[in-house]
């Protein structure tokens, strides 16, 4: 007889998820500290941070998969979860996939028909189990749930035949019928990961909307600005900040850029006043010092009494200026690096780039014209295998074309920031950008090099490792100083948005739409398309001529 866990039942507007000072060590290191957060119903939290700082384990430790070091997790209501990647177990299919995820739906359907069947052959009891029964039902809208999942395996381009085995379907197609079924279910509390790692213009579209008019609670990890300031109502940040705990910033994905920056700008505040003081009260110490060494030398004719109260009177200076400078302990930590854009050149009234007529056979079909000036700014748009990498690649004169030319005026700086890392090196960072200045200043391409740690980039610790031991974020911030240490006079960016934290690449956009030099962008991210809709377009797909 099919019955309800009321421990598991859905609570409806009874829902709600709180961690309170969450702690979460491995290997001696914190990943999550201090985490404080309460879900409940129509709340859509946005949880955000670099790489490495715990995001998924905090969705682990919600769901209850994993028990944290300490702190508490309290749950009332429904969850369901989808991690970044699903793996297959036996000979499992899409349909069993779905009927997990529909199994509260499921269960109320059927203990509403056993309950009813009950009361009609006067069972005691059974009154009260139609109710719960009823309740339960009415709250997940049990009877439209397969419809729901049906519609949203349809809207995120996922395969809809329920008895496909998983095991044949890819990492993607997997994710997007879990994330159907978990649309369709009505859990109290929806817990997604990256959830538009796998998904088109048109299911990013779809999940938007679902999640935006979604009445239940909403815990989102994601990289995803546009995401997360078209769904997100409040944000936890759980990248450092000056006291080392995590902030929970209101107002959606703008309060937390706002309250970012003025954290930020306080945090560098007081730590350079702590810094500032440590110097004076160091510079007092060694006055003293050196007024103390002096002092055993007076002037000829002192008398030893003389001599004997004044070098009394030094030394105990000297222990007060002592006794200051350990009392003040610089208690702040250094703040997080911001990227300091170089100054990139202009040519005023020289054409820097034309490009006329180039198409490459099999890649880039239709011809395009592109002009670039000094402050010239360019979006290429278009769908992926339209040609928008291969067009950047012919401006950067890295790829010739089938048809057309490419012609940059004497002495222009053309640099290109490809989609992927290259081969990583052996050697460490510093040496590889320290290398790459050598060579452009050695054969006049630069006049001096731009210091590595001027750009704000990557930390002194990340710039001693090997190449090879960064991650794909630490790889890319490489990518994107050698590019700018350069001073081309036309950057050419394509998805330049990749591996990058939402504080970089905010960083990175207000600095492009600064410099002076001439900026071609490509992209998919539907945020960083927002912040330059300004500029002009050229959509490879519709063939326009710029």
């Amino acid at each position: 007889m099919p019955t309800l866990d009321p421990a598991a039942a859905p609570a409806g507007e009874r829902a709600q998820l709180t961690a309170t000072d969450l702690y979460v060590a491995r290997g001696g290191r914190p990943v999550l500290a201090g985490v404080d957060m309460t879900v409940t119903p129509r709340s859509r939290w946005g949880v955000v941070g670099e790489n490495g700082r715990g995001k998924s384990t905090l969705l682990q430790v919600l769901t209850g998969a994993l028990e944290p070091d300490r702190g508490t997790v309290r749950r009332i209501g429904t969850l369901g979860y989808a991690e970044q990647e699903m793996h297959t177990t036996g000979g499992r299919t899409v349909g069993d996939l779905i009927d997990i995820e529909l199994a509260d739906a499921r269960t109320a359907l059927a203990a509403l028909d056993t309950s009813a069947a009950r009361m009609a052959r006067g069972e005691p009891g059974a009154d009260t189990d139609y109710t719960a029964a009823l309740t339960a039902a009415e709250t997940l809208d049990a009877w439209d749930a397969d419809r729901r999942v049906d519609l949203a395996l349809e809207h995120l381009d996922a395969v809809t035949d329920r008895t496909r085995p998983l095991h044949e379907l890819s990492v993607g197609q997997r994710y997007r019928v879990r994330l159907a079924a978990l649309l369709g279910a009505g859990h109290d509390f929806l817990l997604l990961d990256e959830p538009t790692n796998h998904l088109d213009a048109a299911g990013l579209d779809f999940l938007t909307a679902r999640l935006r008019e979604h009445r239940n609670g909403v815990v989102l990890v994601s990289h995803d600005r546009a995401l997360l300031s078209d769904v997100a109502t409040t944000v936890l940040d759980l990248d450092p900040s000056r006291d080392g705990r995590p902030r929970v910033h209101g107002g959606g994905f703008a309060g937390y850029q706002q309250g970012r920056r003025a954290e930020r700008d306080r945090w560098e505040e007081e730590y350079e006043q702590q810094q500032a003081e440590h110097a004076r009260l160091t510079q007092d110490l060694s006055h003293a010092q050196n007024r103390l060494i002096s002092g055993w030398r007076p002037d000829k004719g002192t008398g030893k009494h003389q001599r004997a109260t004044r070098a009394g009177g030094l030394v105990r200076a000297v222990h007060r200026r002592r006794a200051d400078l350990e009392a003040h302990a610089v208690t702040m930590p250094p703040p997080p690096l911001r990227l300091r854009m170089p100054d990139l050149p202009a040519r005023p009234g020289a054409t820097l780039l034309d490009a006329a007529g180039v198409s490459v056979a099999g890649r880039l079909h239709h011809p395009v014209d592109v002009h670039l000036e000094s402050g010239d700014r360019l979006v290429v748009t278009g769908p992926n295998g339209a040609g928008k990498s291969t067009l950047l690649a012919v401006l950067a004169q890295l790829l010739h074309p089938t048809t057309g030319t490419v012609r940059t005026a004497r002495g222009t700086r053309v640099r290109l920031l490809a989609q992927e890392s290259p081969q990583a090196p052996s050697r460490r960072a510093h040496e590889v950008f320290a290398a790459r200045m050598q060579d452009l200043v050695g054969r006049g391409a630069l006049r001096e090099a731009v210091p590595l740690s001027s750009l704000g980039l990557l930390p002194a610790a990340d710039a001693s490792r090997p190449v090879g031991e960064l991650s794909m974020g630490q790889q890319r911030r490489l990518d994107l100083a050698m590019a700018l240490a350069e001073r081309p006079h036309v950057l050419l960016l394509d998805e330049p948005t990749n591996h990058l934290s939402i504080p970089l690449v905010e960083e990175l956009t207000e600095g492009l739409g600064a410099t002076a030099a001439a900026v071609v962008v490509a992209t998919h991210d539907r945020q960083l398309r927002r912040d330059v809709a300004s500029w002009p377009h050229l959509p490879l797909d519709a063939a326009v001529r710029v």
